[in-house]
């Protein structure tokens, strides 16, 4: 008499350890590596131009705006017309001047507005706001 045994079911492969070593993988590699933010805008001097090429110097002057919305360049707190005036008279001096506007965390967006406003109508190209973030 015969006698006749079921086959054995294939092995089949399993994929729980190439998963564990991709979540290890994972994890290793967001630990060890940097993330870049992409919010920040860098102030940098801009570089010297070529030695053939002869540039007008470059300017940057910031502007701070207090909480309280008034903006203040260079210690002295002005109005919108006095500041578009002296923004005009900073870019016919050197037309590349560069402003960096440095708004105060409770300052309201429409006094932000207001400067970038009358940086435009004083003729300013190079504009920048910056946000600075307390270190924690």
């Amino acid at each position: 008499m015969r006698i006749h045994r079921p086959a054995r079911p294939r092995a089949l492969i399993s994929l729980v350890p190439m998963i564990d070593v991709m979540l290890i993988l994972l994890v290793f590699f967001m630990v060890t590596s940097t993330y870049l933010n992409l919010d920040m805008i860098p102030a940098v001097k801009p570089s010297a131009g070529t030695a053939g090429s002869p540039r007008t110097p470059a300017k940057t002057l910031m502007i701070r705006l207090g909480a309280d919305g008034v903006p203040v360049l260079r210690g002295t707190a002005l109005t919108a017309d006095t500041l578009r005036a002296a923004l005009a008279a900073a870019v016919a001096d050197a037309p590349l001047t560069q402003v960096v506007i440095l708004p105060s965390g409770a300052a309201r967006t429409q006094a932000l507005i207001t400067v970038m406003d009358g940086a435009a109508l004083a003729g300013v190209t190079r504009l920048r706001v910056l946000r600075l973030e307390a270190a924690q």
